[in-house]
């Protein structure tokens, strides 16, 4: 089977079910943007595996990345395809949360905002939170016309969330500065 199959020559592409939409579609962009997301991740992901105590972050990693496959093929769902995909697991939502609690409990707190940078590990995890930032603006998009699945647009939040404290911890993890906004 080839990959190119040339039907998306004119700008049209298919959805699970077999719709055809256009490449600029919401549901399009918002899939699209997951699936950057997805490819940053697995950067991260890479960048990670050269210090074997960083195991367990690649673990959970990889774990959002199976979701994000999940949360792909949700927003790529036409009204025939909806019913033909598996849910979100019913704790992806509770599992960030748990996560995220416990990164943030062993962080000492902060009231200002945090820059960007100090560790490559780091950076990447900001460029995470702001793809996934954007990833949620077009999911939310699609979900004004076409109604996404609410657990889809809390688990986009809360991975952003994920990526802010993951880049806090590897802040501390690998001893560079976390550098906070003062204007």
């Amino acid at each position: 089977m080839k990959v190119y199959t040339k039907t998306g020559d004119k700008g049209m592409t298919s959805l699970v079910g077999g719709e055809r939409v256009y490449k600029s579609d919401e549901r399009v962009e918002a899939y699209g943007t997951v699936d950057e997301l997805s490819a940053f991740t697995a950067l991260l992901t890479d960048r990670l595996r050269e210090d074997d105590a960083c195991m367990p972050y690649i673990d959970e990693l990889n774990r959002i990345l199976s979701r994000m496959m999940t949360v792909e093929a949700l927003l790529a769902a036409g009204e025939s395809g909806r019913d033909k995909l598996p849910p979100l697991p019913d704790d992806a939502v509770a599992w960030l949360e748990e996560r995220i609690d416990a990164m943030q409990a062993a962080l000492p707190p902060i009231d200002k905002f945090t820059l960007p940078g100090g560790h490559a590990a780091v950076s990447l995890c900001h460029v995470c939170r702001t793809v996934c930032r954007r990833a949620e603006r077009a999911a939310l998009r699609a979900d004004l016309k076409y109604e996404v699945a609410p657990e889809v647009l809390m688990w986009l939040n809360r991975l952003s969330d994920y990526f802010y404290l993951l880049g806090r911890t590897l802040t501390q993890y690998y001893g560079v500065e976390e550098t906070l906004w003062i204007p």
